[in-house]
């Protein structure tokens, strides 16, 4: 996977602060990971490796021990917190100086297969025989990480035995390079009459990358801030340069960049640390001796004078204003990121200059009306050895360059002068205390990638997590000088000339021509091959797909098995009592650290359907309330529509699932006026009117009919300590809001009532009385088949196809999710991926039943579908084995017992209902699946005919579809 330009930003850690410890408390309390690891003292030998630092980071609830390997001078961190969710990963920088993608191709080639693991993809089949809660790799500007996590002891020395064996000692076989990176091959590869086309997995994500207009301005902006060495390049691959990589090059990267004198190794959580490091040592480091790797990347030479560049991008479809599609920003290069406090500084006064409508740049350039949302990347970045600070304005009319420039060098002087109010400064340190409270299951995955940038280019991993220590000498410098801040913004941006300008202007042949050039590369490579070669192309070509298409062994590869998995899940005490006299309010007690999560749910079904559509927005309105105001609501509007454009390219097979299933369900429907295609559209012709007032009426309308408390129930997780104040505050919240003055009818007036379930021990009755839940039915629904294709100028399709089946409690259900995941790993992987070229593709199954089929990048899209429907053949046919079916067992009890945060306890009781006593009835579904009741399902719900199916494709002309009369065109 790759990752473009972006921010190393607090916030992404302050929001995943604090991990899934169950035994963390508000002040700092030794726990036993954390006691283990105080235990080593720097000097110690352990497995090859020296102890060189035992730090406790007491705000974090963690011990980092820093270690480095004596015969290769590798790098270590282990971070020992009491946190069942344990994580590794191994990084090394990787710095091109082409734009051919090699570091990207070779991260997707080193995961198909090694020395100890010859099989082919090693790393999708581990996805089957592991409780992993994650697995992945990703290749940034200047690092490459693999990274992943698990609570199960023995999975993490298989899951750490793959990776090693993957990443050191990789087959790179040149079959492996010509499905991964590119190659050369026939339309149809048994037919060598049919024409020479480039297809290849990374050649067609790159592709798809860069049909994002966010992303093309973005790369551009790192390339031409810094262009004197690796960030000059795209790491990714530009997709015109990519076919210039060959198999040898490939071969070299990986000998002078994954050694393991140029890794650092990361480990996370409550295993023994001595495991790690003996596995590691034996299995990977002793074959090295220590090399000095020439990777490392020059400080960019300062400018004596700013620099402007033009660049051109393709139109956007879902523009509000087709001549206002320009997008311009001012950056500037800051300090080196190795400097941790003054990182620090200056991602909290980015902050301060852009975030929320309070800040100098919002007001300045949002609020000015010129444009419709910041440009891309706006803030504090510090994913490059140099940071860089970025400020403008995307949608705008390209007259208009000039002015936001002017305001920008307006507010930069502002801002000098005034500096900025205290209690916004100490607004932002306190969330920033609040946010380090909150515990989330991804801690370990939080932090290395926090670290990765700053540990990269040799900074202190360690120092940068001292966040504590951080905020204390930043308000000490604030105390001492009052101008600290006004000073930094003085010297890194007004006094600063190494400061680029880019402005984007749209070019409605842009796809045209990036068509043509790609037309004209693929001619010069076709033209340069004698008769033998393409020979050799054919006979390649034919090789690969015979080996795509042959069944695997993997049984070279660790595997936990199904009796590993736990029987049965805990369960959650759950208390649920009537507030404001009868709104239910589900109470679960949890070690939340001092932090209070309440959350209200809002009955729709007295709400007109012409209001509908405007709920999510209202949702934007109601958390943004000074938007009530016509000129701060069209702000809010225009930068909503340019976000939902913008998100298309990366969501599209999400979009194309959603709008597949919208006439399958009364929730469908519902799923894609708030959240799909129609709402991407509603919000574009809402920012294009002249006068908003008519929209802005609806909302008090909406308000009347969701903010009461006829309508609505609550939720609250919170320290057992806590519960009697919030219960209080429960008690106010709902007293404010009140009720309905007249009773109002639904609309669908059928509910059907059920009585709520609790946990475990827990209490629903409320003076001797059974709470009872609504639910509301359509009988009047009927499913329908749809058929729609989006017409949007990319190069690549998002393919979508859902069948209506039965719910979570339905005893067919757990037979559909296996089926569901073997299908996309015994079947669509193959035939969507590795032979068809997409990025990705599979099958999933909602809670309410909704069977997807799905690709992602796609270069294909009729024979996406006719795919699918191979797939149903193939499992109708019942063409797999008991070690498939216990493989998929394994990767759907990955999911059903990934870590919950305390903050999530009970939210799937809250939100649709599921006790645990019918999540463990499921389970125990789950654990019964065989062969015949998935051959029986796949015949009774997928085959035609069977079940209701809906159809959507997001993508480029297609003349088969224009000429199918079934499928609707938009």
């Amino acid at each position: 996977m790759w990752r473009c330009g972006g921010r190393r930003s607090l916030g992404a850690l302050w929001r995943l602060k604090s991990g899934s410890a169950h035994h963390s408390v508000c002040r700092w309390k030794s726990q036993p990971a954390c006691e283990r690891a105080l235990q080593y003292k720097v000097g110690e030998k352990i497995h090859g490796f020296t102890v060189n630092q035992v730090t406790p980071v007491p705000e974090l609830f963690l011990t980092a021990v820093k270690l480095s390997h004596d015969n290769t001078g590798a790098r270590y961190l282990h971070l020992a917190r009491e946190d069942t969710n344990n994580l590794f990963s191994v990084q090394f920088r990787t710095t091109p100086m082409d734009s051919t993608g090699v570091p990207h191709v070779l991260e997707h080639t080193v995961l198909c297969g090694s020395q100890k693991y010859p099989c082919r993809d090693p790393f999708f089949k581990m996805l089957n025989r592991s409780l992993s809660t994650f697995m992945n790799a990703f290749t940034a500007s200047d690092y490459t990480l693999y990274p992943f996590s698990t609570q199960n002891p023995k999975d993490f020395q298989n899951l750490l035995s793959v990776y090693l064996d993957a990443t050191f000692f990789p087959c790179l076989r040149e079959l492996d390079f010509w499905q991964e990176g590119w190659r050369l091959e026939h339309e149809n590869p048994s037919d060598p009459q049919t024409p020479l086309i480039f297809k290849g997995v990374v050649f067609n994500e790159m592709k798809g990358a860069f049909t994002d207009n966010e992303r093309i301005f973005s790369q551009h902006l790192q390339n031409r801030l810094l262009p004197d060495h690796t960030y000059s390049v795209i790491s990714g691959g530009d997709p015109l340069c990519i076919p210039e990589l060959t198999w040898e090059q490939l071969k070299e990267f990986h000998a002078t960049h994954y050694h393991p004198s140029n890794a650092r190794f990361f480990t996370y959580g409550n295993f023994q640390l001595e495991q790690h490091l003996k596995q590691i040592h034996e299995e990977a480091l002793s074959k090295f001796q220590k090399i000095e790797p020439s990777t490392s990347v020059p400080p960019q030479k300062p400018w004596d004078k700013p620099r402007e560049f033009q660049i051109t991008c393709g139109p956007d479809s879902f523009a509000t204003d087709p001549s206002k599609q320009t997008t311009i920003s001012v950056s500037f290069l800051l300090p080196d990121i190795t400097d941790t406090f003054e990182s620090f500084t200056l991602n909290l006064l980015s902050s301060l200059l852009v975030s929320g409508p309070n800040s100098p740049f919002y007001k300045a350039l949002i609020e000015s009306g010129l444009g419709t949302d910041f440009s891309p990347d706006v803030g504090y970045n510090g994913y490059t050895r140099e940071a860089y600070f970025s400020v403008g304005l995307q949608g705008i009319a390209e007259k208009d360059i000039q002015t936001v420039r002017n305001l920008v060098d307006k507010t930069i002087d502002e801002v000098v002068e005034k500096g900025f109010e205290d209690d916004r400064i100490e607004a932002l340190l306190h969330k920033i205390e609040i946010q380090m409270k909150h515990q989330s299951t991804s801690f370990g995955l939080a932090l290395t990638s926090y670290i990765a940038s700053c540990w990269n280019h040799d900074g202190d991993p360690v120092e940068l997590l001292k966040i504590g220590d951080h905020l204390a000498q930043f308000r000490q410098c604030l105390k001492e000088n009052p101008k600290f801040l006004q000073e930094k913004v003085k010297q890194y941006f007004k006094n600063n000339q190494h400061r680029l300008t880019l402005s984007m202007n749209p070019d409605d042949k842009y796809y045209e021509k990036q068509a043509q050039m790609e037309a004209e590369k693929l001619k010069q490579k076709v033209n340069s091959l004698s008769l033998k070669d393409k020979e050799q192309i054919y006979e390649k070509g034919l090789e690969l797909r015979t080996q795509q298409s042959k069944p695997q062994d993997a049984s070279c590869l660790p595997a936990l098995k199904v009796s590993d998995i736990e029987p049965t899940m805990p369960f959650t005490k759950l208390d649920v009592a009537l507030a404001a006299g009868e709104v239910p309010v589900q109470y679960c007690a949890q070690p939340t650290n001092g932090m209070v999560y309440f959350r209200a749910f809002s009955n729709l079904n007295t709400l007109p359907e012409e209001l509908k559509p405007y709920v999510p927005l209202f949702c934007n309105v109601l958390t943004n309330p000074c938007f009530e105001e016509e000129e701060h609501f069209k702000v809010l509007v225009k930068m909503t529509a340019q976000e939902l454009s913008n998100g298309i390219p990366d969501s599209g097979h999400l979009y194309a699932s959603v709008r597949a299933s919208k006439m399958l369900t009364p929730a469908g429907d519902l799923q894609e006026t708030f959240g799909g295609m129609d709402q991407v559209r509603l919000m574009k012709r809402i920012a294009e009117m002249t006068d908003m007032k008519p929209v802005l009426r609806k909302l008090p309308r909406i308000k009347k009919h969701l903010l009461n408390c006829d309508n609505m129930r609550c939720s609250v997780n919170a320290t057992p300590q806590q519960m009697s104040q919030a219960e209080k505050e429960v008690e106010k919240f709902l007293g404010n809001i009140g009720r309905s003055k007249k009773e109002r009818k639904p609309v669908r007036p059928h509910v059907i009532e059920k009585p709520a379930h609790s946990g475990l021990s827990g209490n629903t009755h409320v003076n001797g009385s059974q709470i009872i839940r609504k639910l509301i039915t359509d009988p009047t629904f009927k499913p329908c088949q749809m058929k729609t294709h989006f017409l949007l100028p990319f190069p690549v399709n998002y393919v979508g196809e859902c069948v209506r089946t039965v719910p979570y409690t339905d005893p067919d259900h757990a037979s559909l999710k296996i089926l569901a995941r073997l299908m996309t790993a015994k079947f669509l992987h193959t035939e969507i991926r590795e032979k068809g070229g997409a990025y990705g593709g599979g099958a999933r199954l909602s809670h309410n039943g909704i069977f997807t089929l799905y690709s992602y990048r796609d270069p294909n899209s009729v024979e996406t579908l006719q795919s699918f429907g191979k797939a149903v053949d193939w499992a109708k046919a019942g063409k797999f084995t008991q070690q498939d079916i216990d493989e998929a067992k394994l990767s759907v009890f990955s999911t059903v017992d990934a870590p919950v945060a305390p903050s999530e306890k009970g939210m799937d009781h809250f939100l649709y209902g599921l006790s645990d006593e019918v999540k463990q009835a499921h389970r125990e579904q789950l654990f019964a699946v065989s062969h015949d009741k998935l051959t029986a399902v796949s015949n009774k719900y997928l085959g035609i005919g069977r079940s209701t199916h809906g159809m959507a494709i997001l993508g480029p002309e297609n003349p088969k579809i224009a000429k199918d009369p079934s499928w609707i065109i938009r």
